[in-house]
């Protein structure tokens, strides 16, 4: 498979991401929560079986059109199924540890990248590409079974707190036309969002290779282990850095701190010969502070009745911007083999193009801070300047659905 194969694959499951989460976001606000653990974690079983078996027909002209159906599916199913999760996460824990509570999923899900770094290579190298394939398609399989234990305990808490009727009623109100009341704030932390993560994921997908053809002495799993620091200093951090952002605030600020702390990374990876290890740690630790502060903002500037869709409209956005982030590395990198090495200055063409993401970030993430200022300083404001009525608010207590710029303020943890 050529490097353009390759990343194609990933584009696809952006792509996918990118058209299918609007309607997913939209989907879940209208039909509810078990809905979505259900379906969506149904369709990455069969994606992830799709692509399975498509690596039975390695050599025909069937593998990759099976595959790039299993990344369909898989993709399909994966983003929206996290759209459910922080639909779900932002409900229980909004005005309480609610980035403890996404940092730690975002630990678990950097952990299966973590031991996907560690030890698939070493599964395929015992037992072959195929049934390592098939040992992934098991792992969705627990994770619909997980989906369905998380489905049947947030039906359980809805009826002990009375809500269940009355955020139905609640769903029945939602209009895909809520979209053009989000607000300003809203759409800056969606760009912000998106720079950061077209400088990250596109890195990581073919870090590997880059330090391989870059620096010499590094074997391929010794080059994959290094590439996976980025998600063992991720999974390491994620919870400890909600706990601080939870107590501080100040969520529009580590954004652009976050962003502008990640230039230095890729400019060691350009321009320097620095061993790349101090690079992958260095934007595993910004990366932490980007999830951290960023996606748990967003339940803070909308209304909880069109969460949902504002979290699978940031996720379209997101994905567009990686899978043309990815596209645009396969022309950069250019070459039709992946057995060949990749001129250097390629690779520093690369690194450039992360680098200008990174600064459009940071430039989304100033303009943010600035609107937020303007509009009563939800994101930077700090625990002690919280409303003290914040410290005990009940989970029922959702924003208004259809609220412009108001109607949030209060929803800081």
């Amino acid at each position: 498979m050529t490097p353009a194969q390759y990343n194609l694959l990933y584009a696809i499951y952006a792509w996918t991401n990118a058209v299918v989460v609007i309607l997913a976001g939209f989907l879940i606000d209208k039909l509810g929560n078990r809905f979505g653990v259900f379906v969506f974690s149904l369709l990455t079983v069969l994606g992830s079986s799709i692509f399975a078996l498509g690596s039975h027909f390695k050599g025909s002209p069937y593998l990759l059109p099976m595959m790039l159906t299993g990344r369909l599916l898989f993709g399909s199913g994966n983003g929206s199924l996290t759209i459910v999760q922080n639909r779900i996460t932002a409900f229980w824990f909004k005005g309480k540890e609610l980035a403890l509570a996404f940092g730690l999923t975002l630990s678990f899900s950097r952990l299966g990248s973590v031991l996907n770094f560690f030890f698939t290579q070493q599964f395929e190298a015992k037992f072959g590409m195929q049934w390592t394939l098939w040992g992934g398609t098991l792992l969705c399989v627990l994770g619909f079974v997980s989906a369905l234990t998380v489905s049947v305990l947030d039906k359980v808490g809805m009826k002990q707190l009375g809500l269940d009727g009355v955020i139905q009623q609640e769903s029945k109100k939602v209009r895909i036309q809520d979209v053009q009341r989000l607000p300003l704030r809203y759409w800056l932390l969606v760009l912000t969002i998106m720079f950061f993560y077209n400088g990250v994921f596109p890195f990581v997908a073919d870090a590997s290779k880059f330090i391989q053809d870059k620096y010499s002495g590094y074997s391929q799993q010794a080059a994959a282990y290094i590439a996976g620091a980025v998600y063992d200093s991720s999974l390491v951090l994620s919870a400890a850095v909600g706990i601080l952002i939870d107590y501080v605030g100040l969520r529009g600020i580590f954004a652009v701190g976050c962003a502008a702390l990640t230039l230095p990374a890729f400019a060691l990876l350009a321009f320097t010969f620095v061993p790349p290890l101090v690079s992958t740690i260095w934007l595993g630790i910004t990366y932490s502070f980007a999830a951290a502060s960023m996606w748990p903002s967003i339940p803070l500037v909308v209304p909880q009745a069109t969460l949902g869709t504002a979290m699978g409209l940031a996720t379209s956005v997101q994905m567009i911007g990686v899978g043309l982030s990815n596209l645009i590395v396969g022309h950069i990198l250019g070459t039709k083999s992946s057995e060949l090495k990749i001129p250097l200055w390629r690779w520093q063409q690369m690194m450039i193009f992360m680098l200008a993401n990174t600064i459009a970030c940071i430039v989304a993430s100033i303009s943010l801070n600035v609107v937020d200022k303007k509009q009563g300083g939800t994101l930077n404001r700090t625990r002690k300047g919280a409303p003290v009525e914040q410290e005990d608010r009940d989970p029922a207590d959702a924003a208004p659905l259809l609220d412009d710029e108001t109607g949030n303020e209060g929803t800081v943890s």
